[in-house]
């Protein structure tokens, strides 16, 4: 499986938002705040900003930081009364 990231891009008009199918598959469009959520693959992610960065209609990049987030928690123990009403079947 083939790890992706996502990249926020920020455009000036939303007429440009077709062409960034380029640089990864688009996967939301916001039409009031004009701004693109794309995914690509995770090795190409840092040339893929510089790329889209220099392109006349955007106004910022940002890459999402989703697959660097740990999401183990430490801890996470159910509580006794929930615990209790699981067992029962409540």
């Amino acid at each position: 499986m083939i790890d992706r990231q996502g990249i926020i891009v920020y455009l000036h008009h939303l007429k440009q938002a077709k062409s960034l199918r380029k640089y990864g598959h688009v996967h939301y469009i916001s039409r009031k705040m004009k701004y693109v959520v794309l995914y690509a693959d995770q090795a190409d992610v840092a040339d893929n900003i510089r790329k889209i960065e220099r392109l006349p209609s955007v106004k910022k990049v940002l890459p999402s930081f989703r697959p660097f987030v740990k999401t183990e928690y430490e801890n996470a123990k159910p509580d006794k009364a929930k615990e209790y009403d699981y067992k029962i079947g409540l």
